[in-house]
């Protein structure tokens, strides 16, 4: 099916009139009768029939109008389609996101970007460090949000930073060593509520044991989510070591504690990674910047 040649016919169609499909389409009157003639030998079939002075569609050439109608309608959609795509009106974002942000920084995020656009879908996926980034590298995800150390980050992503935030040692405040600091060597003799294995300060925890050439502590119970590994801490067994921002509150408000640990400190990282060498849709481009603009909004 030769498209241009069928909107040549469609135009005349429409208009009644060689010349002003012409006029209409900046081409010439010959130019739109030579190709209709050439279409017409291409169908096999007749399109107009003298009438009087002019022409007239034959039968076969009203039909073909018609479904010629209703295919450029659905041309211009898609054209519609596209360009609101584009523009980042319409679509979908798929967010991978570590614990830490998932809880505490997307759902503001998110919701203030629904507001702005609300005909885009926003699915999230919370999950830990390592199968964030590989979400992210199979392309099962748009970005992906990260919260823990700079450390050994994937060399094949781009990475914006928004902020960090310390980490800290909590326990219950009934705990001996509550709002008392400590050796690390003391700490690690604690038994510890920790995240599942790929969990980043999981392995900040344990990286920070072989630096100082000492045996990682003992995981007493093992979660994959981080506000129950707190709650545990809460009811009053063991200790954890998390971001002061999931845990900032519970201190203020007595119902956990800290640990001050001699010589230690340590940092979190929050960033939104995306694949490198890879232009980011419109979409990705607007979550990033409302992101950008309300870095610690909880």
């Amino acid at each position: 099916m030769n498209i241009h040649a069928l909107r040549l016919f469609y135009y005349v169609a429409e208009t009644g009139s060689v010349t002003k499909a012409a006029a209409k389409l900046r081409i010439s009157q010959p130019a739109v009768t030579s190709q209709i003639k050439k279409f017409e030998k291409d169908l096999g079939l007749p399109l107009f029939t003298p009438s009087g002075r002019g022409v007239s569609l034959t039968p076969f050439g009203m039909e073909l109008a018609k479904q010629a109608g209703n295919f450029f309608t659905y041309e211009e959609q898609i054209d519609e389609f596209i360009e609101d795509y584009r523009q980042g009106r319409i679509g979908k974002i798929r967010i991978a996101a570590t614990y830490l942000p998932a809880n505490f920084l997307i759902p503001s995020w998110a919701a203030r970007f629904k507001a702005r656009y609300d005909q885009i879908e926003v699915v999230i996926t919370t999950t830990n460090s390592r199968q964030a980034f590989e979400q992210l590298n199979r392309h099962e995800a748009d970005v992906a949000i990260y919260g823990g150390g700079l450390e050994g980050r994937p060399e094949n992503m781009d990475w914006v930073e928004l902020f960090e935030d310390e980490l800290w040692f909590v326990v219950s405040p009934s705990h001996p060593f509550a709002n008392r600091s400590v050796t690390l060597a003391e700490m690690m003799k604690e038994p510890f509520i920790m995240r599942e294995e790929g969990s980043s300060t999981r392995e900040r925890l344990f990286s920070l044991c072989r630096t100082y050439d000492l045996k990682p502590p003992q995981v007493a119970l093992q979660f994959n989510g981080l506000n129950e590994a707190i709650r545990s801490v809460m009811a009053g067994y063991g200790a954890n070591f998390v971001s002061s921002l999931v845990v900032r509150e519970y201190v203020e408000r007595g119902l956990l504690a800290r640990v001050w640990v001699e010589d230690i400190h340590l940092t979190n990282n929050l960033a939104i990674c995306t694949r490198s060498n890879e232009q980011q849709s419109a979409i990705v481009q607007q979550f990033i910047e409302i992101c950008k603009q309300y870095p610690t909004e909880v």
